[in-house]
């Protein structure tokens, strides 16, 4: 075994090495594990284990400081000093840097500094996985089939600091996504949730919802384009907002590129912007969504700066009863443009004080409205309206009088989340949702169902 093995060591190790003016080194302990089924059987299932280290150089010059940035994976105590003297090469190599700001002091250490990662593996799903198998023989005496994967990931972070900083935080990560097919593969149900250790997930609920989507599917409806009352369902509600916060840099906001800049100047902070009472926050301690409550910033963008590394995080309400609270900001772009620092934290949540499921706003239906399974495929149509468009899949619905009366086809969508806020007319029940679309970088997000009157479905898709 290697002298300097454990995570802590390596960030202590790589700290002594360095000869700039100041490092930031970030160890990253990887470890997951998964589950993958097809037809009602399991088809392979694995677990991984791995390390990635960070090491962020900066030096200080009559022009201003510099910052060099290098990862490698896999560094053990032979690879340190190579990649410490490649970070500090590249900050001497590098102009100054726009978002440079001292680095972060002054934080108290985390008690768990110089404990072993945590770890990840097949014991994970020891309730899940028997419960599946269960899930298995039910869909194949209904005539479905079951296909998907589970997914649990956990990765704790050391970040060191030259100023003293010595922070560690272990996260957890579970997406489950599950498919039921008919057959004859003509029809077709999704559905995904998101959890810290697969003890709250429920495979039968999950293949009794399917199955229901399935029989709804057995009468088939065409519809053409138009604008529809339609149900979001809390996932679709989260992979569009997911892509409002991540749009909404208050820099970009001032120098009027986006949906948040003020005709003429400025930015939309006060304005109300949806006639609810919503509230999309975030909170690095929201229970079952926890996430890191300090900035863990591998490289610098629009959202994030290398030299806010170990900054603390605190619950932040973008929009608070309607109206527009925030917009994220770096210590740097807080300073150009005169607001409160607000870096982007990992979870999102909508909150519109309703009580409803799904079910129940369903059943509350008069007249006709189309209930949505997800979204797929969003892509961005017009940054200055924040204009998105994309694609239903796996199931759109028509309701008539509160009662779902078969499936309809699928849609492309032209729609902006910030307009979409402004024109809800009732917000269900906040729950605990995977979003499907950005689901690889973003799961943790509880959200309500979103009723829209005049949502625009703007084409007829042949997606499934």
């Amino acid at each position: 075994m290697s002298r300097v093995s454990k995570p802590y060591e390596i960030v202590e190790r790589a700290l002594e090495l360095s000869t700039t003016d100041g490092l930031v080194v970030i160890a990253d302990e990887h470890s997951s594990a998964n589950l993958r089924w097809a037809g009602n059987a399991l088809t392979t299932n694995g677990v991984t284990r791995g390390r990635t280290l960070t090491v962020i150089a900066t030096v200080d010059g009559a022009k201003g400081t510099a910052s060099g940035v290098v990862s490698r994976s896999a560094v053990t105590a032979d690879d340190l000093e190579p990649l410490v003297r490649a970070a500090e090469a590249a900050a001497r190599g590098a102009g100054p840097a726009e978002d440079a700001q001292p680095l972060v002091s002054g934080v108290p250490s985390s008690p768990d500094f110089t404990d072993a990662p945590a770890e990840t593996g097949s014991e994970v799903f020891a309730d899940f996985a028997p419960a599946l198998g269960d899930a298995f023989a039910r869909a194949r005496a209904g005539g479905r089939e079951l296909y998907g994967f589970a997914n649990h990931e956990l990765n704790s972070t050391y970040l060191g600091t030259s100023t003293g900083l010595r922070l560690r935080h272990d996260q957890p990560t579970g997406t489950l996504e599950l498919n039921a097919k008919s057959p004859d593969r003509t029809r077709s149900a999704w559905a995904g949730r998101s959890t810290r250790d697969f003890k709250d997930v429920d495979p039968a609920a999950l293949d009794a919802e399917l199955a229901q989507r399935l029989r709804w599917a057995e009468r088939r409806i065409e519809l053409p384009a138009g604008r529809y009352e339609t149900l979001l369902p809390p996932t679709a509600v989260a992979d569009l907002l997911i892509y409002q916060l991540w749009s909404s840099t208050a820099r970009d906001a001032v120098e009027g590129r986006t949906v948040f800049s003020k005709p003429g100047g400025g930015t939309r902070l006060g304005e109300t912007l949806a006639p609810l009472p919503l509230t999309l926050r975030s909170d690095p301690h929201a229970p079952g969504l926890e996430s890191s409550p300090f900035v863990i910033a591998h490289s610098s963008g629009d959202s994030g700066s290398v030299f806010d590394n170990g900054l603390p995080l605190a619950a932040t309400d973008w929009v608070r009863e309607g109206k527009l609270k925030r917009l994220t900001t770096t210590r740097h772009t807080a300073a150009l443009t005169g607001l409160p620092v607000s870096p982007a934290i990992d979870n999102l949540v909508l909150d519109g004080g309703g009580e409803r499921s799904l079910e129940e706003m369903v059943a509350a239906t008069t007249g006709r409205a189309l209930l949505l399974t997800c979204l797929w495929y969003i892509r961005e149509v017009d940054p200055a309206t924040l204009l998105l468009t994309g694609l239903t899949r796996d199931g759109v619905y028509l309701v008539e009088d509160g009662e779902v009366v078969g499936e309809v086809n699928n849609f492309r969508f032209n729609e902006s989340p910030v307009d979409l806020l402004s024109r809800a007319s009732e917000a269900g029940r906040t729950e605990k949702t995977l979003p499907r679309e950005w689901g690889d970088w973003f799961t943790r997000a509880a959200m309500p169902a979103l009723r829209i009157p005049d949502f625009n479905m703007s084409s007829v898709s042949q997606g499934v």
